[in-house]
This record gives C-alpha cells, structure tokens and sequence, in this order.
C-alpha cells in the first residue's frame, strides 16, 4: 500500500537546515497494524504527515497504492487525503460549533455525498463507536473519550483504506483509552491498514508490527 524509498525531509534554509528524516525505507502492506514509536523530535509526525500527503519529501520518492506521489498536483492530493486516508489526532481537530453528527458531515460534504445518504452514514458511523444517542451534542458537551470516538468516525466517513492517528489516546484516562485501542483493533480486524503514533505501551503493545524511529531513521521496521 505504502513505499517510501530514501526519503529525506529537511526543514530551514542554509546552516540553519534540520534534518527531520534521513533516507527513509519503508514498506507498508494492506491491512497491517502499525504501532510508529521513538524520543521526541525523532521524526514521527514528520512520517506521519508525508504517509498522509499533508507534506512531502525534499527528495526520495513515495509511492501511495503504486502511484509515486510527486506525481500528484494540488487536487490530486487533496482527493487522496479525503476519500483514501482518515486521520485521527491527539487534540481531536473537532469544530467547537458544531454537532457529533455535523463534526462527521465534513469529509462527506467535500466529496459531495448526497444529504440523504450521509445522514444514514453518520448514524451508522455514530452507532458503531458507541455515540449514536450523542449524535447532536456539542464538543462542548462531551468527554474526552467521546470527543476521540466523534473523531474517529469522522476519519471514517468516506471508507477510507488508511488511517493514521498521531497520539489518539494521549489527552485521555486509561479507560477511555482503552476502549479507544479496542475500536482501533476492531478496524484493522475488518481489514483497515492502521498506522498509530504512541508513547504509550498498551497502544504500541496492540500493534501487529513495531517501526521505532531515532534521529530521523528507522532503527527498527518490525520486519
């Protein structure tokens, strides 16, 4: 599904330049687990973002489902990021104004999913993570818990084949998080592939394969 090859992101101009990643070589199939770990400032989120199309490499070449990346113009990648790739995050990204149900409208609306069905979606996707009866609830009006499962149901409105969550358990106590992990695994059991970020062993400990990153490189990919 996913091939890095020598991906290099350096970030400042000049002797100001900072290497976030170093000639990366990685290989992700369909429908693995992934638990991505390593100190801060070892390049997670900058993998993270380049495996979601939110940025790109400075050289070295990704191929997403086959296709190299560097190929793709604006729109290109904007498609990609909404309809193949959900993203789960750790402040949940939610809008503060809006309903559970509307938070998970959004991707649906940009893809221009007609309202009928999208209200049947959003219910379905609601229900499945245990908040259909919180469908018209502000953010405001939710647990942290509940606010990560709106957030998860919204990476899945348009049946994305990815998902990629950076720290999606860090804001919350260990119950919610827990239950959280076991929608997590629920989804890669129903064939998703799953990348997740995670200082936190019982995350990483559910993946079906470790990649551990230092300073910019893969010391370990699991394989």
């Amino acid at each position: 599904m996913l091939k890095m090859v020598g991906v290099k992101k350096i970030y400042g101009i000049g002797t100001a330049q900072v290497a976030a990643l170093r000639s990366i070589d990685l290989e992700i199939e369909e429908n693995e687990f992934i638990g991505l770990i390593g100190p801060s400032g070892s390049g997670k989120s900058t993998l993270m973002n380049i495996m979601g199309c939110l940025d790109v490499p400075t050289s070295g070449e990704y191929y997403f489902e086959g296709e190299n990346v560097k190929n793709f113009d604006h729109n290109q990648l904007a498609d990609i990021r909404n309809e193949k790739i959900g993203f789960v995050f750790q402040n949940f990204n939610l809008l503060h104004y809006a309903t559970a149900a509307e938070n998970v409208e959004i991707p649906m609306i940009f893809k221009g999913v007609k309202p009928k069905a999208m209200k049947v979606r959003v219910l379905e996707l609601l229900d499945m993570v245990g908040l259909a009866d919180r469908a018209h609830h502000k953010p405001s009006e939710l647990s942290g818990g509940e606010l990560q499962r709106v957030a998860m149901a919204r990476a899945l409105a348009n049946e994305p084949r990815l998902i990629l969550a950076d720290e999606p358990t860090g804001n919350l106590d260990s119950k919610s998080g827990e239950e959280i992990i076991d929608i997590f695994e629920n989804l890669w059991k129903e064939g998703h592939t799953l990348v997740i970020i995670s200082h936190n062993p019982n995350v990483s400990g559910r993946a079906k394969r470790i990649v551990k990153l230092i300073d910019g490189m893969i010391e370990n990919n699991g394989q």
